[in-house]
């Protein structure tokens, strides 16, 4: 018997531009792809037997007669997947609807929040079903954000005036950020720390014996990322005064000091306000209050704690200092500057969002 004679395929410009575009599919949708080239090759090679471009492309003849009827009907539509019969839809839109705005606009009688299960009892749906909602829609009561929003009344000047130093610091001149980490406790373990070992992490007993306090005043210089540090007892005035004089020794001479540091009490007494009318050069910039966030050494207590202080036994004052000082000295043989990378306009811009 004769061979039946395979269907002519003709495409069109857009449909050999489509067919192409699926032909490079990544590997997510090789079938797709797989059927683009069948029809491409059925195409480009007129006149030729199923068989002989099954055998340029590695597959077999049913495959290359399938998707080529298949497309000679349904042309590109029918190279896509059909759906597939499944188990119907059991939650409606107005159970999704329930769950969303019992969620949101409403709380539990004997709770703050609502739970999976406690939904599911309220709303008479499965847990799983309230569970797939919320990830759907990305609600997740038992979370809490906290946030703190400056009152400062001249808090839009102080954000320009800080974050205009960190973009565009003034020329012979330097800036440091200035602050003061007060009452570090030198903490010992009333036991051994336990070493790490393979699937088991180091243990501190959870007491501790307590040897005194030590505050560190500290300057980061915004272009270098060097800090100056200075350790007392306490952290009055009278300590400020003395670390101010430390940068004053420390800073060249020919250069000005603008010093940004936040609103304590201690830095605006008379005696800084003389100190300051005796050093003409020192400039200061307070950031607004209850925005802690824009001074840069803050970013720097923040390493010194979680590498050195939070799990550092100290037996006393004088070894805690120690240990302060060899970390600032080992900070400063390798300094890494932070780099301020949002305007005062985009800082103002997302709190007005907010």
């Amino acid at each position: 018997m004769p061979s039946p004679v395979a269907v002519p395929i003709v495409l069109t410009d857009d449909e050999r531009e489509q067919l192409q575009a699926w032909s490079r599919r990544p590997s997510s949708a090789q079938a797709l792809a797989l059927r683009a080239r069948i029809v491409l090759a059925c195409a480009d090679a007129a006149g030729e037997s199923n068989g002989v471009i099954a055998a340029s492309l590695g597959v077999s003849r049913n495959s290359v007669t399938k998707w080529r009827n298949r497309f000679a009907t349904d042309r590109l539509d029918g190279l896509l997947d059909e759906p597939r019969p499944g188990r119907p839809r059991t939650i409606a839109d107005a159970d999704v609807e329930r769950v969303i705005t019992t969620t949101l606009e409403t709380t539990p009688r004997n709770a703050t929040h609502w739970s999976t299960r406690s939904l599911a009892g309220e709303v008479g749906l499965s847990q799983t079903a309230v569970s797939r909602i919320w990830r759907a829609f990305g609600l997740q009561p038992h979370r809490q954000d906290t946030w703190k929003l400056s009152k400062d009344p001249q808090f839009i000047d102080k954000v320009r005036d800080v974050v205009g130093l960190y973009l565009d610091p003034p020329e012979r001149a330097v800036v440091l950020c200035v602050d003061e980490k007060s009452q570090i406790q030198a903490l010992d373990r009333t036991a051994p720390v336990l070493p790490m070992m393979p699937g088991t992490p180091a243990r501190a007993s959870h007491d501790y014996l307590r040897a005194g306090t030590s505050s560190l005043y500290a300057a980061l210089d915004m272009a270098t990322g060097k800090v100056v540090g200075s350790l007392h007892t306490r952290h009055r005035a009278i300590e400020f005064k003395k670390f101010l004089t430390k940068l004053d020794q420390e800073v060249p001479a020919d250069l000005d000091v603008h010093v940004v540091l936040d609103n304590a009490s201690t830095h605006k007494t008379p005696a800084i306000k003389r100190w300051l009318l005796a050093h003409p050069r020192f400039v200061l910039h307070f950031t607004p209050t209850s925005s802690s966030w824009l001074n840069l050494v803050e970013r720097w207590f923040g390493e010194l704690t979680t590498k050195k202080l939070q799990r550092g036994t100290h037996r006393s004052v004088r070894a805690l200092n120690a240990d302060i000082r060899a970390w600032i000295e080992d900070w400063n043989d390798n300094p890494r500057p932070y780099v301020w990378t949002k305007t005062a306009d985009q800082i103002l811009e997302s709190i007005a969002r907010y």
